[in-house]
């Protein structure tokens, strides 16, 4: 019936590649070494807040840095906000010489969190002066209601970290710090929010233990990925991409940050990821608005193809890292041509059985049912076997048949990538790059677009 190689060959291929990607993974994260702890007092550090419409969360965000870091500056960029951000974060700013406000305004703000960080990179430059040891200089970029580890500067500061003079840049894990929320929809009834609480769910499984796996294979082929949110960078790297680019993060790009990594590397910055501290933010419970992020950045990706010649041909990026770094950003072409190849073969499967009739097509097909079921097996094995290492790390308190339950429930949940990366490639196609903010779970009430429905 199906007598394409390339129908028969390319979903095996892309089945071993993720098998192999996963294997590495796990094997990363569950034989790592800790993390050894330095000397905050060693480094300069600017946290980078960019904020639109955020007066909800940005008082208590600003409040915990500066309690929990009492050293550092803090430098919130208000992105022409609507609400009260701004002056929320000018009253601040009179009484703490070490908070710092960032006014943009129309029509050149509300272009994107790259040209908000730009700004605050520009207002950081005026404000050290030529005499700063900018190789002691770390900027971090926080989300406007991230919440960072107060022991994630000793982290960051050590022999894995900027202890390293080779460092650049450093990514920390990420959490979802909603995960026992007993109603993160309390206007909503009892099946709603039992759906919500299990997206969140996933999505602090996802990143917590599955990205953080990810980043350490990365570590180990010279390919870690920047992130939004719990993002490290030395001052000299971030002015070696400004003088090779004409700024540190790319006006435009709907993944800023994963760019800034890729410039990074390009450069021969070292990148390296710490799972053993955290950044934590509100897991979102809102199926819209995240299928709306998720394909924001499923277009981030495939924006990102059009540096696929540059780290071919970089001496920064070994063949491992290449290997990776193309697979990583190639996923929704990856999940576009599957999407084909299903639309391909259903339309063969009515062609046979128009032609051969229904019993036999079907006789057919039920033929190969032990293929099947093994390849069944295989695909959902390794989605059920993070949930134990998500129950070690993340929830002991839970069941261990609750933790495999968890991962199958991963499974099910990494089909959104498939209509998000189709979604990704019609805007793209549409010439829709517009970047919207996702919106908090504790705004009721909110002026001006939010990523709930582009």
């Amino acid at each position: 019936m199906f007598d394409s190689p390339f129908l028969l060959v390319f979903p095996f291929f892309l089945l071993l590649c993720f098998l192999l990607y996963w294997a590495g993974a796990r094997h990363a994260y569950t034989r790592r070494a800790e993390a050894g702890i330095g000397d905050p007092a060693s480094h300069d550090w600017h946290f980078f807040v960019p904020c639109r419409d955020e007066e909800a969360v940005v008082a208590t965000t600003v409040g915990r840095m500066r309690s929990d870091f009492p050293g550092a500056h803090v430098w919130v960029i208000d992105d022409d906000s609507d609400d009260r951000t701004g002056s929320i974060v000018a009253e601040l700013a009179e009484t703490d010489r070490r908070v710092h406000l960032v006014r943009r305004h129309r029509p050149n703000a509300r272009t994107g969190k790259g040209a908000a960080l730009n700004a605050a990179y520009d207002e950081l430059n005026q404000f050290l002066g030529e005499d700063a040891d900018r190789e002691r200089v770390v900027v971090c970029v926080i989300d406007a209601d991230g919440q960072l580890d107060p022991q994630a500067l000793a982290r960051v500061s050590g022999p894995s970290g900027f202890g390293d003079p080779e460092i650049g840049g450093v990514q920390v894990s990420v959490r979802m710090r909603n995960t026992e929320d007993p109603r993160p929809l309390p206007d909503r009834g009892r099946v709603r929010n039992a759906f919500a609480r299990l997206l969140v769910r996933m999505q602090d499984m996802e990143f917590s233990v599955s990205n953080a796996g990810m980043q350490l294979l990365r570590g180990r082929t010279g390919s870690v990925g920047l992130g939004g949110n719990g993002q490290f960078t030395r001052l000299s790297a971030l002015d070696r991409i400004a003088a090779a680019e004409r700024r540190p993060w790319q006006r435009g790009a709907l993944l800023e940050d994963y760019e800034l990594g890729l410039h990074m590397i390009l450069n021969g910055d070292r990148i390296a990821h710490i799972a053993d501290t955290w950044v934590s933010q509100e897991g979102l419970p809102h199926g819209r608005r995240f299928l709306t992020q998720r394909t924001r950045w499923a277009q981030g990706n495939l924006q990102c193809v059009r540096y696929a010649p540059r780290i071919v041909s970089s001496r920064h990026y070994s063949g491992k890292g290449v290997l990776e770094t193309l697979y990583t950003f190639l996923q929704p072409v990856a999940h576009l041509v599957t999407l084909a190849l299903c639309a391909v073969m259903f339309v063969f499967l009515g062609l046979s059985i128009a032609d051969e009739g229904a019993g036999e097509t079907l006789g057919g097909i039920l033929a190969l049912w032990p293929l099947v079921l093994a390849l069944a097996v295989v695909s959902v094995l390794p989605f059920v076997l993070w949930g134990p290492v998500y129950r070690r790390d993340r929830a002991p308190g839970r069941s261990l048949l609750v933790a495999l339950l968890w991962g199958l429930a991963l499974w099910l949940y990494a089909y959104h990538l498939f209509p998000a990366s189709a979604r990704g490639f019609v805007r793209m196609l549409r010439g829709r790059n517009g970047w919207a903010k996702t919106r908090r779970n504790a705004e009721q009430v909110l002026s001006g677009p939010v990523a709930v429905e582009s």
